[in-house]
């Protein structure tokens, strides 16, 4: 009979649990669990902490294998998973990244409330549907030859405001400005290319979305007013979506390559979907800057996006874009690994951070924590 958590879990406290690495020989480091008692059970039946288990494996893990409140079955990583690993002597795995590289989501404020804009919903919800492309297989208005797409990858949301979507001061609250900088398009597969052209400024099918929402309740009115958020009834806007197919191509390309990776390195794994390399190895080299690739994809993908958004609104209330106050509030990544500085110990260490439906906590100060500043 299969042990109950309550056998297996040290309590921290009431939003933390530890799964000690003596539960699988093997595993380098404790994973830890954050959910209230009363999520466990559900945790536990769908066998997800396996799967948190399992990424305590990798070479050079540090400190835990964490697990987001919303851990649910993943590819190899559970989602709602986050690792770090050292660079020097640790690895870079595709499955704690994801198929959809960069997944993430944008949000827009308004000056509009509520009751300005149920009148003219309808006709809002079908002038959204006509300006961005979304369901399955959908193609974009953009259209590129593989040679621009090239730039797409290197630039990221540079390349959008250059060619007129959105504005120069979105790239300010957007992760990484929009743009990871060791994108090379040459270790991306043409395969993935071709997948890439047609689908640039689409949303997609799946979980993917756009949001037209309602603030009901703040509970944090400062921090609601440095973002722009000044009330119950306000308007904003949601836009969730990634790297579309050429992400995924990405992705099941480096699964495969690095799964051979895997013998050559002699690195021993419970789960084949963990497929790793060493991060500065030529094959995690080489995985890193198409993912980038992918992330800058993303990134210009919800920027043009974003741009047609605002278009819309225009249109349907007749006003510009200043007077409804649509600024970007922020975009971030929940699909993604990034080479980052961070303490452990009391010492500075250069770390690959893996985290796969999860996103990075940025603290006051940073650029996308920037204070709005209104209309």
């Amino acid at each position: 009979m299969s042990p109950r958590w309550e056998e297996v879990l040290n309590r921290i406290d009431d939003y933390r649990w530890e799964i000690p690495p003596s539960y699988k020989a093997g595993m380098r480091v404790p994973g830890l669990i954050f959910a209230s008692e009363s999520m466990l059970d559900h945790i536990w039946e769908e066998q997800v902490f396996q799967q948190v288990a399992n990424v305590a494996f990798l070479p050079g893990i540090v400190d835990h294998s964490l697990a987001m409140p919303d851990i649910h079955w993943g590819y190899g990583f559970p989602i709602g998973g986050v690792a770090a690993t050292r660079v020097d002597d640790g690895v870079i795995s595709p499955g704690g990244v994801g198929f959809d590289i960069n997944c993430g989501v944008r949000l827009l404020r308004t000056n509009l409330i509520e009751e300005e804009v149920r009148p003219r919903i309808d006709r809002l919800i079908a002038e959204l549907f006509t300006s961005i492309p979304s369901g399955l297989g959908s193609k974009g208005k953009i259209r590129v030859s593989e040679k621009e797409l090239d730039e797409v990858l290197v630039k990221g949301s540079r390349w959008a405001i250059e060619k007129g979507y959105g504005e120069a001061e979105d790239i300010i609250v957007t992760e990484e400005q929009g743009c990871l900088k060791r994108a090379n398009p040459d270790k991306v597969s043409s395969r993935a290319k071709k997948r890439g052209v047609p689908q640039l400024g689409t949303l997609g099918s799946g979980n993917h979305f756009l949001e037209v929402d309602v603030v009901e309740e703040i509970y944090d009115q400062e921090a609601a007013t440095a973002m722009g958020i000044i009330g119950h009834g306000q308007v904003l806007v949601l836009i969730h979506t990634g790297s579309r197919g050429f992400g995924h191509e990405v992705c099941s390309n480096y699964v495969s390559l690095l799964g051979e990776a895997v013998k050559r390195y002699d690195i021993s794994l419970p789960d084949r979907q963990l497929a790793c390399a060493p991060v500065n190895s030529p094959e995690g080299q080489d995985y890193l800057q198409a993912m980038a690739c992918a992330a800058n994809y993303a990134w210009t993908n919800r920027q043009c996006i974003a741009h047609w958004t605002r278009e819309s609104f225009v249109k349907v209330f007749g006003k510009s874009q200043r007077e409804l106050g649509m600024e970007q509030i922020y975009d971030v990544a929940h699909n993604i690994a990034k080479l980052e500085e961070h303490s452990i110990g009391g010492r500075k260490h250069t770390l690959c951070v893996h985290r796969k439906g999860a996103t990075r906590a940025f603290t006051a100060g940073h650029p996308i924590s920037l204070i709005f500043t209104g209309t």
